[in-house]
């Protein structure tokens, strides 16, 4: 059976803060929801961003559900963020040289998922030390998920689209 116990305050933590920051986020964009709507970059980091924030929130509560064992909890955090390559693909595909920031955030997220997603594999196999690798892939994700959103609300509120007084 899986070591939960060991594991539990991480994956409360960071669920927790996942479920929170989703929450914020999801009101300050809900504030700036016509521009976010109407620009197709400004769409798909929202989406991206919180689709990411619920996936650290859904794997963290499927790694706390008892009697598991630590093959189902590898296949658990393995096959949820399925959804988000996709995602990532399109991003990757639609930035061009003038969104290099975009590209190298892009695949900055994608390599915290792969780690993560190695750690799941490694912990599939039965060594509970791949907990580690999902654990720093996570933390990590935080990195660009809290940028992601940080610069999307920058974006939607910048200067040269608020209305002159």
């Amino acid at each position: 059976m899986f070591d939960a116990p060991l594991w539990r305050d991480y994956f409360v933590m960071v669920g927790g803060g996942a479920a929170a920051l989703t929450g914020l986020v999801f009101v300050a964009m809900s504030l700036h929801l016509s521009d976010i709507a109407s620009d197709p970059t400004h769409r798909h980091r929202a989406r991206t961003i919180l689709t990411a924030l619920t996936d650290v929130f859904v794997r963290c509560g499927l790694v706390l559900m008892g009697g598991q064992t630590a093959r189902a909890v590898g296949v658990e955090i393995f096959v949820v963020p399925g959804g988000l390559f996709r995602s990532l693909n399109e991003a990757l595909r639609g930035s061009g040289a003038a969104q290099h920031g975009v590209l190298f955030r892009t695949l900055g997220y994608a390599a915290c998922l792969i780690i993560e997603q190695t750690g799941a594999a490694i912990l599939f196999f039965g060594h509970t030390w791949g907990l580690y690798a999902i654990g720093v892939g996570m933390m990590a994700s935080f990195l660009f998920i809290v940028s992601g959103a940080w610069l999307l609300l920058v974006a939607v509120e910048s200067p040269a689209r608020r209305p002159t007084l």
